[in-house]
């Protein structure tokens, strides 16, 4: 069952990638992003893609340009993620049949994602704006457009996200650092998802 967790695998290795990927998808989490600022990100998303095609939707963060979007669409990357919100990226996203998710921290960036097409929103960083912003943002927000809260947020706070507005979560290093086996991400993972509210 696909949970509402985006694994952010900052730091991936292609070595890593099978084993790290397999025992996130194990654990339920079946949508992964391969940050571009990782060590030779477009190998791993597209190693990543390739075994786990049907099984999973991988993509690339820290998406900036439209040149990265294209680089990610040709290795298979089915999802780009960016911490900011580029009109220009996420027409092109959505024009290649990708699924966009730019950074908002704003009304203005958000309305402005979904009129360039968002598949859904990113609030970045999320510790820093907040539930009482989520909940001030969903009152003029699409009902159907989903945010998802990424940075400082975890099992701790799920719930209180989810009162807030959330319908997703992005989780980075507490799911996964570089050198990590994929044993401990798999164990981090399915404690993750057992921490969802049901």
């Amino acid at each position: 069952m696909t949970q509402p967790i985006i694994a952010i695998l900052r730091g991936l290795t292609p070595t890593d990638a099978l084993a790290v990927g397999e025992a996130l998808i194990d654990a339920g989490i079946d949508r992964i992003e391969v940050p571009l600022n990782s060590s030779d990100p477009l190998e791993s998303i597209r190693l990543m893609a390739t075994a786990f095609a049907g099984r999973a939707t991988i993509g690339a963060g820290t998406v900036l340009t439209v040149e990265d979007v294209a680089r990610v669409a040709d290795v298979g990357g089915r999802m780009i993620v960016s911490p900011n919100t580029n009109p220009e990226v996420i027409r092109e996203t959505r024009r290649l049949g990708l699924e966009s998710y730019p950074g908002v921290f704003t009304a203005t960036e958000c309305f402005a994602a979904i009129a360039a097409g968002a598949t859904g929103l990113k609030l970045f960083p999320a510790d820093q704006a907040g539930t009482v912003a989520l909940k001030a943002l969903r009152a003029v927000l699409p009902r159907d457009m989903s945010v998802y809260a990424v940075g400082g947020v975890g099992p701790n706070n799920f719930a209180d996200w989810i009162a807030a507005g959330a319908q997703g979560f992005g989780i980075g290093s507490s799911l996964y650092k570089p050198g990590d086996s994929a044993d401990q991400v798999g164990q981090r993972a399915r404690e993750m998802v057992a921490a969802l509210p049901a």
